[in-house]
């Protein structure tokens, strides 16, 4: 399963690794801001100047894939072909190795049958083999890691061990992992007290210990993030938790125009183009004041915007929401001529949405307690996107756990009764196996 998935993934590299080679404003489209970050730590700068010249220590980009990029480029080259070609690569078996959590945590919900289909689907799955390939972003690690911790928190939910010292390990062990995967894609914390709540309440129902289980991963978690949180107080002053770039995010999305699901693209009908990396006056006064205040700046013209047109940000809300499950913006003239694919896209994504919703569905009648943890991890994964901005690979770390879950709403339009008759077979035979 693996291999069939890594070897698509590996296909398409070979068609797409060009796009990272534009040598234009310095390798920008060479991993973006993380690939700046890294040619920084490989000039021997530290972790900074995430644009296009040397702007001092920065914030901007947890230190996971920058530092993973800079060792790559220390062994084939900064912003070389063998670099574009093995961290596309690299990204392609990050998803690939997914199919092998994605595989466990249907076996741990429904029947191996169920987990085979799921495991296979996601190494079949166009959005899984396409977007690893195309840009270097610590997304697809992020997707690899997440689909980990959902298996782990469902194994944890009534794990037992019986050596103390061997329970301690493991739960430090959970708590490192998700420090890991916060200093990877910080976006993944809106679902750790989601999980932790979900195994904390779940001892509980089954009278086992919680406390300490709990205690001991969300201390393991503190220590592993911890030294970022210093270094950032070491330079910049300031309590800075993980990145320092929610003012201009919150600004990207904020600002008025609603042409394009982001105003500062290049599809946008904004006049103005924001963001550093697109407006050279805004480079400059980047360079002029420094990373942190800039950020402050766009932070409060952003909230100063939502102040003043509280209606737009409920409505333009409401859309990025509709966007991140349906891949629905627009279907005007001008915007179907940025994106002439879109009709195909919303098809998809609503398609792939419904069935994730229908197994959800069909989880909650079955598990009940399985159910609501994926509900409350689907609704809130995406939370910070629904305020600030969306692109379009954004939502992409959770789709392995939507297969799932679509795999399951599938299955359920063939021969259903006889499925549902089987599965309340085996759920009435369980307490008596156990017996």
């Amino acid at each position: 399963m693996v291999l069939v998935a890594l070897a698509l993934r590996l296909a398409v590299v070979g068609f797409l690794y060009p796009d990272q080679m534009d040598p234009s404003r310095n390798h920008w489209h060479f991993a973006f801001e993380n690939g700046k970050v890294a040619y920084s730590i490989v000039q021997g700068h530290g972790l900074g100047s995430p644009l296009f010249e040397d702007t001092g220590l920065s914030a901007w980009q947890t230190p996971i894939y920058p530092y993973l990029i800079a060792g790559v480029f220390k062994i084939f080259g900064t912003y070389s072909k063998a670099s574009a070609i093995f961290l596309l690569s690299l990204q392609s078996l990050f998803s690939a190795l997914a199919c092998i959590p994605v595989f466990f945590v249907a076996s741990e919900i429904f029947r191996d049958n169920f987990a085979l289909i799921s495991g296979w689907v996601w190494a079949l799955f166009p959005l899984g083999i396409y977007w690893p390939a195309e840009r270097i972003w610590p997304t697809w690690l992020a997707t690899l890691l997440i689909t980990i911790l959902f298996w782990i928190t469902l194994r944890f939910e009534r794990a037992s061990p019986t050596r103390t010292r061997t329970s301690i390990w493991k739960w430090t062990g959970y708590g490192f992992l998700w420090g890991f995967t916060a200093l990877t894609e910080p976006v993944v914390l809106t679902v750790l007290p989601i999980m932790l709540g979900w195994i904390g309440i779940r001892r509980l129902q089954h009278r086992e210990r919680w406390f300490m289980p709990l205690t001991v991963a969300s201390l393991a978690f503190i220590l592993f993030v911890s030294p970022w949180f210093v270094r950032n107080y070491e330079i910049f002053h300031r309590f800075i938790p993980f990145r320092d770039s929610m003012g201009l995010e919150m600004l990207l999305g904020n600002n008025g125009d609603t042409s394009y699901w982001l105003s500062a693209s290049t599809g946008s009908a904004l006049t103005h183009k924001i963001g550093p990396w697109q407006n050279d006056t805004e480079w400059q006064h980047f360079k002029q004041v420094g990373e942190l205040p800039y950020m402050e700046a766009c932070r409060q013209k952003a909230n100063a915007f939502i102040h003043n047109h509280p209606r737009w940000y409920a409505i333009v809300t409401m859309r990025r929401f509709v966007f991140i499950w349906t891949h629905f913006w627009s279907f005007s003239p001008y915007y179907l001529a940025q994106e002439p694919d879109d009709p195909i896209n919303v098809a998809f994504s609503t398609l792939f949405t419904a069935l994730t919703l229908v197994g959800l569905w069909r989880t909650l009648r079955q598990n009940k307690a399985v159910g609501v943890l994926y509900a409350l991890v689907l609704l809130f994964f995406p939370v910070v996107f629904y305020f600030t901005h969306v692109e379009v690979y954004f939502r992409r770390q959770i789709d392995p756990l939507m297969v799932v879950l679509a795999v399951y709403g599938v299955m359920g339009f063939r021969r259903p009764k006889e499925i549902l008759a089987e599965e309340m077979r085996e759920e009435d035979l369980e307490p008596v196996l156990t017996t």
